[in-house]
């Protein structure tokens, strides 16, 4: 069930990743409690957030009034993408997303790698979403009470403040959530994702109720170049709409839902962003909206003559982006746990908690450890690092859904890419526009940051990988042994039977 490439690359089949993951039939513990509606919430719930919010006033600074340009070529660049999430969604319905999707097509160096960069769009940017939170809150508190957090305790060094406090709370406060059970997470996601949706048309209605066509000239000031550099950024907007696919071992019925929400997602976010930037220019010029914080508060005030609206708006941004960091924490999560079921991390990651069927110590260790950078770094500082590893990850997806076409045409598959192989070709095409937009700083950090990639993979998952020492193999000895304490969900032992249901 696993094969080596023309280079002795480990490649892990499709079937043998459905049958650990057991996606087709109950499997590794993980209850299937998300229906269509639930997931498309959870979809929108981890994209619309700090990207609008707070990153629509850097894309301003970069491409003007042309920032609707850059929010539908940022757009275009994930319905390529989205369409590739969805097919291999569809036939290969498990948590481990890209990495799983890399791992059966490109072999587990590539694997571990997009894994590694799924730390920057899911570890780092719940930081960087946790940052954008803190903006939000204050606003929210100087309208309700007229009293703000101190900059020291809301706003990390280089921002004019100390330690983020309230970065650190909303992840703690996602954390705990998630670990009393994904029906609960996955309701609190819908909630907050109806309010966001809300707060947002409110906010066009009042954007649009001052619009003044001259608002929009000169459109584009910087020319192409803006816009490809504000693309970049709006980017960041986007970044969530594949969490959908984390969720393949907790939605009923994987194999229809997990296409259709993805598509779902990326028609809806798009109409609303492109809506959301339109109405802040006409309402603002682009000069005033550039570069301040909760952009979005600004302009309702000013168009309102009251705190009021602006207080609203900001009620729903701090309901949105708490809703971000709980459904992208939920995606790294569900990540780590299927790498650490292949070996490639620790074990304590795929623990499963019996009593509430969640990784509770893998949840734990990812809000510690993220919340470090969220309390102490600036927000425009590792955006631009996740927009670049989001897109590098993203050209890998459809460069294995060009891959699995030719490999393995007999796989199930209830989606398939339209205008196949071109749409995957301008995937491919678009990410590494987009990549380029991010400047040769962001490229410099970002091969540094694979060469570090690399020497984990090296020192630690190469020798740890359980498909290298053959102990998944469906015809060697499959690991029937439970983790410590019998908390992990057995998986080794069933294998062998998994392999064969998923055949039939």
């Amino acid at each position: 069930m696993s094969r080596s490439g023309p280079s002795g690359l480990r490649i892990k089949s499709p079937d043998l990743l459905i049958a650990e993951s057991g996606a087709d039939l109950e499997g590794n513990g993980l209850r299937r409690s998300m229906g269509l509606f639930q997931l498309v919430c959870f979809g929108i719930g981890a994209i619309v957030g700090t990207g609008i919010f707070v990153g629509l006033s850097d894309t301003v600074a970069q491409a003007g009034p042309a920032v609707i340009v850059s929010f539908v070529l940022a757009a275009i660049t994930c319905v390529f993408t989205a369409f590739s999430f969805a097919e291999l969604g569809g036939a290969i319905p498990v948590s481990g997303s890209s990495y799983s999707y890399a791992y059966a097509t490109l072999g587990e160096r590539t694997a571990f790698l997009v894994g590694w960069c799924l730390l920057l769009e899911y570890g780092i940017s719940v930081s960087a979403v946790a940052v954008g939170w803190g903006q939000y809150l204050n606003e929210l508190l100087g309208s309700l009470t007229g009293w703000q957090l101190p900059a020291a305790l809301s706003s990390p060094p280089g921002a004019g403040g100390i330690v983020n406090i309230p970065a650190v709370v909303v992840m703690l406060l996602a954390a705990l959530l998630l670990v009393r059970g994904v029906r609960e997470s996955a309701r609190a996601t819908a909630a907050m994702a109806v309010v966001k949706l809300a707060v947002l048309a409110l906010f066009c209605v009042i954007g649009f109720s001052a619009f003044r066509s001259g608002n929009l000239a000169p459109f584009a000031p910087e020319g192409i170049a803006g816009i490809t550099s504000g693309a970049s950024v709006a980017f960041f907007s986007y970044i969530g709409f594949d969490a959908v696919t984390t969720a393949g071992e907790e939605v009923r019925n994987p194999r229809r839902n997990i296409p259709v929400a993805i598509m779902i997602c990326i028609g809806v976010v798009t109409v609303l962003y492109c809506l959301v930037a339109l109405g802040a220019i006409g309402a603002l010029s682009s000069g005033k909206v550039a570069g301040q914080p909760a952009a979005l508060s600004l302009i309702v005030n000013r168009v309102t003559h009251s705190t009021l609206g602006g207080g609203v708006i900001a009620f729903g941004a701090v309901v949105a982006i708490a809703s971000v960091v709980l459904a992208v924490m939920y995606g790294q999560t569900r990540i780590l746990m299927s790498m650490s079921r292949d070996g490639l991390i620790p074990r304590i990651f795929e623990r499963i908690s019996p009593r509430t069927s969640t990784p509770v110590a893998n949840t734990w260790i990812v809000a510690a450890v993220f919340a470090v950078p969220a309390a102490v770094v600036p927000l425009d500082v590792v955006m631009n690092l996740t927009t670049i590893g989001t897109l590098a990850i993203m050209a890998v997806v459809n460069v294995s859904v060009l891959v699995l076409r030719r490999t393995r045409p007999d796989l199930p598959r209830r989606f398939r890419v339209p205008l196949f192989p071109l749409s995957p070709v301008l995937g491919i095409a678009f990410c590494g526009y987009l990549i380029y937009g991010t400047g040769p700083a962001t490229w410099l950090q970002f091969a540094v940051f694979l060469a570090v990639g690399a020497l984990v993979y090296a020192l630690y998952g190469r020798r740890h990988s359980r498909l290298g020492s053959g102990s998944r193999e469906p015809g060697g000895e499959a690991d029937a042994t439970p983790g410590a304490g019998g908390t992990e969900s057995g998986t080794g032992g069933a294998i062998r039977d998994r392999v064969g249901a998923v055949s039939e």
